[in-house]
């Protein structure tokens, strides 16, 4: 029997986790109607060409492939040496055309049959045989690479092999009249043959090339390379701006840690259709209104710009490395200063350039001071200067209209490691009483459509990271106390013509909106009460012959222990 278990980095879920994710997501949600972002949602797979080199090259490694459907490796070993079935055939059968012919002592003559037999026609040809033969699983030409290497490699050991040739031999004198590739001897040398070339060459297909035959499918990795497709595909059906809101899971195969899982939930807001910075300056303010009303104070909301990052690259010279750049420079909070350096100096960025980014691993103050620092420092940068005039004026107009209980901070060492980032970047810290990562993040993108054909569309957008927001919640005990997926009250069962009574009464208080259950079967009061302590339910009522005669509900508190008779209306009350 199977011992019962989960992947690592997912997670079950209890009732009353279930009810305190929700919370989050109700209140989240209703922020994300209340600023006039509409919901979608899209699938948990996409094609792999659709999400792979989107993230960059640590991203792509964290993407979850799906295979193909059906038990692929069997059948695809299978297809592969059909595949060679075909091709030594037909080496076999002209090799003996060459030994009856005598040419194989002439070294031109066979190097010159090597070739035709080898070109790109015949490779085809045997691409589109096999296929024919086995239509579920398409050769590509790809292979064609491989099989050239591997069968010249096959024909040059069997023209040498003493061995081949005197089986050749052998065959040949036992085939005067008849055909040698039906002698069971050739039969048995040609198994061999498709055996040895068909595991060595499984072994040389280079991972890539073999992840596009048996996996076309992929869970996505995040909400906004999906979200990008959706726009192109759904363009003539979408008013621009197009302003949409998804909670929905994704997928990394990541290191799970705390607050780090390899399934979880995004919830994530984006703008598509507007340049406006206005876009930049709500967003921070939806940020804000999200963790005001969940009772989390002293969040800090961090910004940057991509522009900034690419000035920053060009005025130390090193605008050619600028992912390496940005890449190293966003783990100053988890590597510090000098791992920071030495993934640099690792990454070919020199010692020079490392020397001139010295400034901004002490760069404090207040937005303002650090935007006039950032000012000198990228004055001879066009794009520098342009991520500045953006940062100034997202910054100063926030500050402006203020904010509840968030902080806004200006960071110029945050990158975040995506690649289609373009502008803005935002990323929140959770209250620094709470050793939590960041709870959310997110950034403007001026071309991510265009990768799917949908030119000149800038987005900007945000996410919650909602497992996260729950852990901190919790840590701080934030959750009120009426977040709960238990019942109010619950009637206790003494037979069937009392739990009619009592059902009579539950149906009318749900119908008022009010959570109580009946105890499904008559039981011990004991068991029954023992029941209600576990499932944290307030009250426990109890109608029986009495009550019944009467119209009443005896009501126990069960944390305070007080009891009452009340009439329907009088219970209904205690109970809203």
């Amino acid at each position: 029997m199977a011992k019962p278990g989960i992947p690592k980095g997912t997670r079950d879920f209890s009732p009353i986790e279930v009810s305190k994710r929700q919370y989050i997501i109700q209140i989240i949600k209703t922020n994300f109607e209340r600023y006039g972002y509409q919901p979608i949602e899209t699938p948990s797979f996409e094609n792999s060409e659709t999400l792979m080199g989107k993230y960059g090259e640590e991203g792509d490694r964290l993407i979850f492939k799906i295979l193909n459907s059906g038990d692929y490796f069997p059948q695809f070993r299978e297809l592969i040496k059909s595949y060679f079935t075909v091709v030594y055939s037909e080496i076999f059968r002209n090799l003996f055309n060459e030994y009856r012919e005598g040419i194989s002592n002439n070294i031109e003559d066979f190097n010159n049959h090597v070739k035709v037999l080898l070109s790109k026609n015949f490779v085809q040809h045997i691409v589109d045989f096999v296929n024919e033969r086995n239509p579920e699983y398409k050769f590509t030409n790809f292979h064609s690479q491989y099989l050239i290497a591997e069968v010249r490699t096959e024909f040059l050991q069997i023209r040498k092999s003493e061995f081949a040739k005197k089986k050749f031999k052998e065959i040949l004198q036992e085939c005067i009249e008849c055909d040698p590739m039906e002698n069971n001897k050739t039969k048995s040398l040609l198994r061999i043959f498709i055996d040895n070339t068909s595991a060595r060459w499984m072994m040389s297909i280079d991972t890539k090339d073999l992840n596009k035959q048996i996996s076309e499918k992929a869970l996505r990795y995040d909400l906004t390379v999906p979200f990008a497709r959706y726009v192109v595909q759904h363009q003539n059906e979408i008013e621009f701006p197009f302003k949409r809101y998804q909670i929905q899971p994704v997928w990394r195969a990541d290191r799970p840690q705390k607050g780090r899982f390899r399934e979880f939930y995004q919830c994530d807001a984006d703008v598509v259709g507007s340049t406006s910075l206005w876009q930049e300056v709500e967003l921070v303010q939806l940020y804000d209104a999200v963790f005001t009303e969940l009772g989390l104070e002293g969040v800090t909301i961090k910004i940057n710009n991509r522009k900034v990052l690419s000035g920053i690259a060009e005025v130390i010279g090193a605008s050619d490395k600028l992912i390496d750049f940005t890449v190293a420079l966003d783990k100053l909070d988890k590597i510090g200063e000098e791992g920071v350096k030495k993934e640099m100096l690792a990454k070919g960025i020199s010692p020079e350039a490392i020397e001139k980014v010295q400034p901004l691993f002490q760069f404090t103050g207040t937005i303002a001071e650090k935007i006039e620092k950032l000012s000198e420092l990228l004055q001879s940068s066009e794009e520098g200067k342009k991520g500045v005039a953006e940062l100034q004026f997202i910054c100063d107009t926030v500050t402006k209209l203020g904010l509840k209980k968030s902080n806004l901070d200006l960071d110029v060492t945050l990158a975040r490691g995506l690649n289609y980032y373009t502008g803005a970047i935002f990323e929140v810290a959770a209250p620094k009483t709470v050793a939590m990562g960041s709870i959310g993040g997110g950034g403007r993108y001026d071309d991510l459509t265009g990768i799917f054909g949908l030119k000149n569309v800038s987005g900007v957008g945000i996410s919650f990271g909602l497992d996260r927001i729950y852990l901190v919640l919790e840590e701080l005990g934030l959750f009120p106390q009426t977040v709960t997926a238990t019942s109010k009250a619950i009637f206790f069962n003494y037979g069937e013509t009392e739990a009619f009574y009592a059902m009579q009464a539950i149906t009318r208080l749900r119908n008022e909106g009010i959570k109580v259950e009946l105890y499904p079967d008559k039981a011990k009061l004991d068991k029954q009460f023992k029941y209600a302590e576990k499932r944290q339910i307030s009250f426990a009522v109890m109608a029986g012959s009495n009550e019944i005669a009467t119209g009443s509900y005896s009501v126990k508190d069960l944390i305070t222990g007080e009891k009452h008779t009340l009439d329907f209306e009088g219970l209904k009350k205690m109970l809203q």
